[in-house]
């Protein structure tokens, strides 16, 4: 199962030439038995396809806001609209289609149809502007758009930068629309004969180290987290009803769709996904497996007696690291453990997590069965536990780039290289340090910045806040605080200082402080800490003294 696979009959070959050389790629790691597919091999077929062929397809798939489908429905959706995308559009395998919409289970069917015909999905997030929308357009060379109407304007928009893109089609009305195509289409489609290793998914990360890059992925990819992660980790089943937040063109999303099909259970798919709005669904839908990320569940607390969570026996942390305080209270309020856990795009999901029974508070935990990690020096040695230093892993799933020299910095002699500093102890439990670029070196001491954020958030009067270095005549550089503020609140930077200082080694207090309406966000919600670091830089050149310091 190598890039030597022998790919789809009559396919567009651009995903597969575009694959870096195969020495540059990561040691893909296949031990588990439940990881050794066959050569051939279309997801959509074990995910969809065989719950019908199982006698199971009047059980209940996706619970939209506006409407619900059963296995059988959705299968039937996603015949129609493959059969569109190959007799109407001329889909041929291996081409890239451009999806548009907030998370609907219209959403899910065309993104399981472009996979079911042998297509290439990317999905784009609903907030992006015209501009945002052509750069994956251009890069992946994508002829097909479709596209929910509500987002017609940006799409429209992204034409006149993107003029190799030939076709949009809409749903959501109209006598040109994808439901009318559809209409006219059988519900029976026989899936592409894909290979394990054609690509079917090219996620562009979210830009928080500058511009956007493709991670490509393959159908087995697919089944792999399900069968690592979600198998050992979440250890979900039919029952289960799964929800979240991340925007399924965040790969964090795609948990919501793809574990609860491998298992045939079903998922919560919401459009508005704010804390509020989740546990308002969480109640009235009686979900049972949350994935969302600290901040969110942060929020859920303040107002806690208002929502029904009873129902929730599993809840998933990722997107940004859970600080104590965070895992603390939401344990103490709700009786239920916050499962940590480290993945990325590149690496499709999570790779670093423990399952219940064995989480130890404040750790992210242990390699998730089917990869291996370790703690590395800068020339790539691995160092003794309790020793911090940089973050390699490897599994069946790893980076792959879309035609982009980052491939040779982010692996490294076969290992995945993400991006984190860790340590690990002696029981083989990983401790995230920080992002490798949020570790500050001031004064000749290295301080994480999400560490002296985890103390902050501690304070009442702290919303949200990110630490970063800033430029410093004396120090070379200061620890430098953003804070948004509570609601109400009025707390001098003196008082948080000092806070910190009272919580940690007072070397690590940030010695500026500024205080902010928002901060910077990708549109899957990470705080965008290359922007701050940025805006210190500018803000330390200028004359006039923005922050407080101490």
């Amino acid at each position: 199962m190598d890039a030597t696979s022998e790919p789809a009959k009559a396919i567009d070959t651009f995903a597969r030439d575009h694959l870096p050389p195969r020495d540059s790629w990561p040691d893909l790691i296949f031990a588990l038995p439940e990881l050794r597919y066959p050569r051939r091999l279309n997801c959509v077929t074990h995910l969809l396809d065989r719950w019908i062929a199982e006698g199971r397809g009047h059980a209940l798939c996706l619970i939209g806001e506006h409407e619900s489908l059963t296995y059988r429905q959705l299968l039937e959706r996603v015949n129609r609209i493959a059969n569109v995308l190959v007799n109407r559009l001329g889909l041929k395998p291996g081409n890239r289609v451009l999806l548009r919409s907030g998370n609907t289970p219209m959403m899910v069917a065309t993104y399981l149809a472009v996979l079911k015909a042998g297509g290439v999905v990317v999905a784009t997030m609903p907030l992006l502007r015209a501009r945002e929308i052509a750069y994956p357009l251009e890069k992946a060379r994508i002829a097909i758009a479709l596209c929910d109407h509500r987002l017609a304007q940006e799409m429209e928009g992204a034409r006149a930068h993107a003029p190799g893109l030939e076709r949009i089609v809409y749903w959501g009305g109209g006598p040109d629309s994808l439901e009318a195509l559809m209409a006219g289409e059988s519900p029976a489609f026989t899936a592409a004969d894909t290979a394990a290793d054609d690509v079917c998914l090219i996620a562009f990360t979210s830009g928080t180290t500058g511009e956007p890059k493709g991670a490509m992925h393959f159908h087995r990819d697919l089944l792999a987290i399900c069968d690592t992660y979600a198998r050992h980790v979440v250890r979900a089943g039919p029952d289960d009803r799964f929800i979240g937040s991340a925007p399924f063109a965040f790969t964090f999303g795609l948990a919501i769709i793809l574990f609860p099909m491998r298992v045939g259970g079903s998922a919560v798919v919401l459009e508005r996904a704010g804390p509020e709005d989740l546990a308002l669904a969480i109640g009235r839908e009686r979900a049972t497996i949350c994935f969302t990320a600290p901040t969110a569940y942060r929020a859920m607390l303040a107002k806690l007696a208002a929502y029904d969570l009873s129902s929730l026996r599993r809840c998933i942390s990722a997107g940004e690291s859970l600080s104590r305080a965070t895992f603390d209270a939401w344990k103490a309020a709700t009786g239920r453990t916050l499962l940590d856990g480290i993945g990325g795009t590149e690496m499709l999901h999570i790779y670093l997590a423990s399952p219940e029974d064995e989480v130890r508070p404040g750790a992210t935990g242990r390699p998730v069965p089917g990869y291996e990690a370790r703690v590395v020096d800068e020339a790539g040695r691995e160092v003794p536990p309790g020793t911090i230093g940089r973050l390699a892993v490897r599994g069946p799933t790893g980076c792959r780039y879309l035609a982009d020299p980052r491939q040779g910095s982010y692996v490294v002699d076969g290992w995945n290289y993400p991006g984190d500093s860790y340590l690990m102890d002696e029981d083989g439990y990983f401790w995230y340090q920080a992002r490798c670029d949020d570790m500050i070196v001031s004064s000749g001491y290295n301080i994480s910045g999400p560490e002296v954020e985890a103390v902050l958030l501690r304070h009442p009067d702290v919303l949200e806040c990110a630490v970063v270095g800033a430029p410093d005549p004396e120090r070379g550089t200061i620890v430098k605080a953003y804070v948004v503020r509570a609601p109400g609140a009025e707390a001098p930077a003196k008082t948080l200082q000092d806070f910190v200082k009272a919580e940690i080694a007072p070397y690590k207090y940030p010695r500026a402080v500024a205080f902010v309406d928002s901060l910077p966000k990708t549109a899957s919600g990470k705080i965008q800490r290359f922007a701050l670091r940025l805006r210190a830089v500018e803000e330390a050149a200028e004359p006039a003294p923005l922050v407080v310091t101490a």
